[in-house]
């Protein structure tokens, strides 16, 4: 049977909307929570809302039954996690939702989160770890792709948080080519940050 177009884009932007009100939920967890939120192995960190909905297509492959994950599966998860108090965790919405589907036995996702994920709930700190301080020397090719996964893994800064790049004294614009070769990696792709040069 197929839909009407006006039915196919109602419920598009429908799961646009869930999308959009799941980034700063995965915010919120990631930042105060230290919990990071995937999709079988996608990370949900930093995403735009079509980042969030191609993850949640992704999962058809991972899927037995290969149909397609739905944002109305996995919103209420995301909702109920973020009402916890959960501690540093790694959560991979795809998994949980299929779970939730074939085990949820009656539960509210509420319930069925609070069970899951026993283990961190109550357990976020309140007071903040300290973060490890990194200094990276040398910044070629490797030295900037290891600033870009610091500054990713960065979260809540309770892990490694790259605090400078120390390079050697070279041409009169070399820092400022070696910011721009961070800024527009040929491999990796834009950088998704900002980028200032201290010359001191």
């Amino acid at each position: 049977m197929t839909q009407k177009p006006d039915q196919c884009l109602g419920e598009w932007i429908d799961r646009e909307a869930l999308a959009e009100a799941m980034i700063p939920l995965i915010g919120q967890l990631y930042r105060n929570n230290n919990v990071v939120s995937s999709i079988y192995g996608r990370s949900l960190i930093n995403r735009s809302v079509i980042a969030i909905l191609k993850a949640h297509r992704f999962a058809r492959h991972r899927q037995s039954d290969a149909v397609e994950l739905s944002v109305h599966e996995t919103f209420p998860l995301i909702k109920a996690m973020s009402e916890l108090k959960l501690g540093a965790a790694s959560v991979d919405l795809g998994k949980l939702a299929v779970k939730f589907k074939t085990e949820g036995n009656g539960r509210t996702p509420e319930q069925f989160v609070r069970e899951e994920l026993a283990s961190v709930v109550g357990q976020q700190s309140t007071s903040r770890r300290k973060g490890t301080d990194v200094v990276l020397y040398g910044f070629g090719r490797i030295g900037r792709l290891l600033a870009r996964i610091l500054i990713e893994k960065t979260g809540g800064g309770e892990g490694l948080r790259l605090r400078a790049i120390v390079v050697r004294k070279g041409a009169e614009n070399d820092l400022v080519k070696r910011a721009s070769l961070l800024r527009r990696d040929s491999v990796h792709g834009p950088f998704d940050g900002t980028i200032t040069i201290d010359e001191a």
